[in-house]
């Protein structure tokens, strides 16, 4: 005779943030401020003899795309520089955590129910970074995209660029801002929405509430799957103002994926060794850790595929991107990246038992995020300082203060509800996945 599993109310579980947690991000944010102040006072210097070299014109010091290599680049460029690629990584993670809810309400998966808060309280941030995201680019338009320059798309100036004047029916300035108020406004509203029917159906249970979370999920998903491609042209590929690829949206949606993910593993394993998420075992640690295995397969083909058309097509208005990133100040990185995004994750996770292992997979998350926020640096910084770029004190400072606002907005929207959805349609059904 079948075992039948209750759902009792004993499944409902309330986190409690020690203080000292809670400190610690907030330790994160004051020691982040401070060093990114003492980088600005570090770099304060910096680009001025090069400024005088040049004139010192006021466009001197805004290079962006492949032109920030041969102007003056000052401190104000690298702290926007750093700002910008904090945020974008950060909200792409919390994204990411809307499209997999969204994903599993579609698809009718019920293994990822014990996950389903993990990963809604990732969206915690969305608000946060969309905020950020309108402010940065008001402030420090100039100093990221080569194509905010005045005059640079205006025939007979002196900065006029005929390939930039040619983009400027989708790279101007009041559509670009409508695009950024739309994707993120669309993000955040069904981020909230699906949160808000996932703690109603705690309340009331039934399956209206799981329904409508199903409709609204189809819904984002379509948006989503415009909104994220054009957010990656506008956000970064756009820094890099005349390349240009047809691979570009999928490569970082592949690097926004696998480090949601990892973030998710990372944040529910902690939460089950801290005695939290009890229903949680071994075969869910198991399918994350394939999801975790299987799109950093899916990332290294994207970026492999792009890389080799556009290294075996050897066209000089292609090859510049890889060229600025191949050779010279960052080629160190260049080979970093593959072999902590690829190669180590790769074999971390390549057994089953890795993939059922708390240890195991925090190690291999580690690496990931570690691996693609190099990824992202590399996909913003060439374009923005080039071979200004560093990594000291802001730096440090920058990621610090971002992963403390992210680990802040995350763990408040853990605390806020059960960490069990324990009256979801699927809990019986996930409380017998065996894989």
């Amino acid at each position: 005779m079948a075992h039948v599993v209750e759902r009792p109310a004993s499944y409902e579980e309330q986190l409690v943030l020690p203080k000292r947690i809670s400190n610690l991000f907030l330790l994160m944010i004051g020691g982040g401020l401070v060093l990114l102040v003492l980088g600005i006072v570090l770099n304060l210097n910096m680009g001025h003899e090069a400024a005088a070299a040049h004139g010192g014109g006021h466009g001197a010091g805004h290079g962006g795309g492949h032109e920030a290599g041969h102007h003056a680049v000052t401190w104000v460029n690298r702290l926007f520089a750093n700002l910008w690629l904090n945020n974008v990584w950060f909200t792409g993670i919390s994204v990411i955590g809307a499209f997999f809810v969204a994903l599993q309400y579609v698809t009718n998966a019920y293994w990822s129910v014990p996950v389903r808060r993990v990963l809604e309280s990732l969206t915690g941030y969305l608000p946060v970074g969309a905020v950020l995201m309108i402010v940065v680019f008001l402030l420090g338009k100039s100093y990221l995209f080569h194509w905010t320059l005045p005059g640079i798309m205006d025939e007979g100036s002196a900065v006029y660029d005929p390939i930039i004047a040619g983009k400027s029916g989708y790279l101007n300035l009041p559509f670009f801002l409508i695009r950024m108020v739309v994707y993120l406004a669309v993000w955040v509203l069904f981020a909230r929405a699906l949160r808000k029917h996932s703690t109603l159906e705690d309340l009331e249970g039934g399956t209206v509430h799981y329904h409508r979370s199903i409709r609204l999920s189809a819904i984002f998903l379509v948006l989503f799957a415009v909104s994220n491609s054009m957010a990656n042209w506008d956000w970064l590929m756009s820094i890099d103002t005349h390349w240009f690829s047809t691979m570009y949206s999928w490569y970082v949606f592949a690097s926004w994926l696998v480090s949601g993910v990892a973030a998710t593993i990372l944040i529910a394993v902690n939460l089950k060794q801290a005695g939290y998420l009890r229903i949680l075992n071994a075969n869910h640690l198991h399918d994350l850790g394939k999801f975790a295995f299987g799109f950093t397969i899916f990332w290294t083909y994207v970026w492999f595929a792009q890389f080799m058309l556009i290294w075996y097509a050897n066209l000089p208005e292609e090859v510049v991107y890889f060229q600025e990133r191949w050779f010279g100040h960052f080629a160190p990185l260049f080979y970093i990246s593959l072999l902590v995004n690829f190669v180590t994750p790769f074999l971390l996770l390549m057994t089953r038992d890795a993939k059922r292992q708390g240890i195991m997979l925090k190690l291999a998350t580690v690496v990931i995020l570690s691996g693609h926020y190099i990824d992202f640096y590399m996909m913003v910084m060439p374009g923005t300082v080039g071979n200004s770029a560093g990594f000291g004190p802001m730096e440090i400072g920058t990621l610090l203060l971002f992963l403390g606002l992210f680990l802040t907005t995350v763990t408040r929207m853990l605390t806020s509800a059960s960490l069990i959805q324990h009256r979801h349609p699927f809990l019986e059904e996930s409380l017998h996945h065996h894989i």
